[in-house]
């Protein structure tokens, strides 16, 4: 029989809401225990696969905050496995380092945490004899600038040797540099697999030897979109591995853009938004489905769509809400001008107003330099990782300050042109 394991890592589990429209009850519930319905959906697979080994490579919890209560649940799950005759192999990762129930709990005896220098541990001997090691390091501090490559034992000789290790690897956008090493030192290292955690997006590195960072498996905001999941890993006899991506998430974020382009009546505004949706709820039926939507194209409703808006979140929130276990985390409305319209009203004030507002004020250095000004005057009072997630350089603090002033001067004068101007434009 072969060698075969689950590779997740980063579940952050109980992190707490970063998001969004979580003012709606029900929705927050979701989200919040999103990550721990996605590990007992985790558990639940590797039970059915009859797989060896659960292998986690760090971040199971999300820092200091962290309860007993946290703790409890892992430990419950874990003995699941344990009841199923199924091993567990954990390293600790810069989030787990912060909390302290980390090493204050009791876990399974087929519980492994690897200690800050661990010998490697034997994890099956094929039928054919070889044997199965798997490596792994812990790091009790959350800073890790230095490689940890080095304090690695050498690969067993005549084994299959399996490294654990949360890392950045050469630098990832979002992620904060940790125990850096680059694909090639892993490669030389000698391993047959190497399962790494840290980053929240899957990615093969390499196949022989097998490199793999199985991204987070579950997502907790419209930032972390995507179907999430973990890798079903099967090594021979002969030290073939095969690697499968299988889909565990409880909860998904996805954004919708959804095209108006054409569209003047409202009613034909929801049945587009309806199919849009209709067909996402389709493709995944199974999880809890959050949607960020947001409306584009050049349309004589854009004026309405902005002017009305509080009506168009809620019609879109019903509509959504109508496919069952579907939620509307936020709209967006990102309309391509209104020359269209301005054209009907050129003789209104407001009209005029619009047109020297898009073609003098928006495009003046001095107004983006205000603007800019602004911003960076605000930017500092931010929490560092919202700061990261808007104006990671200067190109995006450029980008903000554009979308701000377009998306806001839009707001302004939707308002100013009033209901007799809409209805006259529809």
């Amino acid at each position: 029989m072969p060698f075969r394991f689950v590779h997740t890592a980063d579940l952050h589990l109980d992190s707490p809401l970063r998001s969004l429209a979580l003012r709606n009850e029900e929705l927050a519930g979701v989200v919040r225990g999103a990550t721990r319905n996605t590990l007992v959906r985790i558990v639940d697979l590797c039970i059915a696969e009859g797989v060896d080994a659960l292998l986690i490579a760090g971040d199971l919890y999300d820092g200091n905050q962290t309860s007993m209560n946290t703790a409890l649940f892992l430990a419950g799950e874990l003995r699941r496995l344990d009841e199923a005759g199924i091993r567990t192999f954990i390293i600790r990762g810069n989030h787990d380092a912060q909390s302290q129930v980390t090493r204050e709990l009791t876990l399974p005896p087929s519980v492994h945490v690897f200690p800050g220098r661990g010998k490697p541990v034997l994890a099956k001997t094929l039928e054919n004899g070889r044997a199965v090691h798997v490596h792994g390091m812990s790091f009790a501090d959350p800073h890790a600038p230095e490689s940890l490559l080095p304090h690695f034992h050498p690969p067993v000789a005549d084994a299959i040797n399996i490294g654990m290790l949360h890392t950045s690897l050469a630098g990832s956008a979002g992620h904060d540099p940790y125990a850096p090493c680059s694909v090639a030192d892993l490669e030389r290292h000698g391993y047959d697999y190497w399962a790494l955690g840290h980053v929240h997006q899957r990615q093969v590195h390499s196949v022989k030897p097998s490199i793999v960072m199985p991204g987070m498996p579950q997502g907790r905001d419209i930032n972390e979109a995507g179907v999430k999941g973990i890798t079903l890993v099967t090594i021979d006899d002969e030290g073939q591995v095969a690697l499968e991506e299988r889909p565990v998430g409880a909860a998904v974020f996805e954004r919708v853009s959804i095209d108006l382009t054409g569209t003047a009546e409202w009613h034909d505004m929801l049945e587009t938004s309806r199919r849009h949706l209709a067909l996402l709820r389709k493709s995944l039926p199974e999880a809890d489905l959050i949607l960020r939507i947001t409306l584009t194209g050049t349309t004589p409703l854009s004026w309405r769509l902005r002017r009305d808006f509080d009506l168009l979140q809620g019609e879109l929130a019903n509509i959504a809400a109508g496919f069952g276990r579907c939620w509307v985390e936020k709209v967006e409305t990102l309309f391509a001008g209104c020359s269209k319209q301005a054209v009907r009203i050129a003789a209104d004030p407001i009209g005029e107003l619009t047109a020297l507002v898009e073609n003098e004020v928006l495009s003046a250095f001095a107004f983006r330099a205000d603007m800019r000004a602004v911003a960076e005057e605000l930017l500092p009072h931010l929490p560092a990782e919202l700061r990261r997630l808007l104006a990671a350089d200067e190109g995006m603090l450029d980008d903000l300050v554009e979308n701000a002033a377009l998306s806001g001067s839009a707001d302004v004068l939707s308002h100013l042109h009033g209901r007799s101007a809409v209805e006259g434009i529809d």
